[in-house]
């Protein structure tokens, strides 16, 4: 085994964790905003829950995940910057790769900002605004992989 698989494997494994809790995450939230129509007591007590999993979810999954999927991700732009220097970097699957990124972390800073907004009741959000947004994740992963794998075929 050599470094570079290590930290491809890893990259892996924590893009998975991350990607199962930005798809988890938005159920939650449109779980959270269909309460309303509830009454007061059990609604309080389904969105203490529904919030309660918003936070931890957040906080010992998808934070620590993206975390880790950037750091070995950072590993292996190390690696194949000393094996092929810093021009696959210009590569459009590399560029189509590094856009998925950016977007998911900023989707994530979004749900992030949003879960603080919906612990202080100030959310605007519906449940069905998070019914339809719940798939930008898959939609960014798809872009993500395909351009990885398909990076030799790309180069012609």
């Amino acid at each position: 085994m050599t470094a570079y698989d290590l930290a491809r494997g890893l990259h892996i494994l924590a893009v998975i964790a991350w990607m199962a809790g930005l798809l988890f995450l938005p159920r939650l939230y449109a779980y959270d905003a269909e309460q309303g129509g509830k009454s007061e007591p059990l609604k309080s007590e389904m969105q203490a829950l529904l919030r309660a999993w918003q936070t931890r979810l957040l906080r010992i999954i998808v934070n620590p995940a993206m975390i880790l999927a950037w750091g070995f991700g950072l590993w292996l732009i190390h690696i194949d910057v000393s094996a092929r220097g810093w021009a696959f970097l210009a590569e459009p699957w590399m560029i189509a790769k590094l856009a998925g990124v950016f977007l998911l972390s900023g989707w994530h800073g979004f749900l992030a900002a949003e879960r603080r907004r919906i612990a202080a009741g100030t959310s605007t959000k519906s449940g069905r605004f998070w019914r339809m947004t719940n798939e930008i994740p898959f939609l960014l992963a798809i872009v993500m992989v395909l351009s990885v794998t398909t990076e030799w075929a790309l180069r012609g």
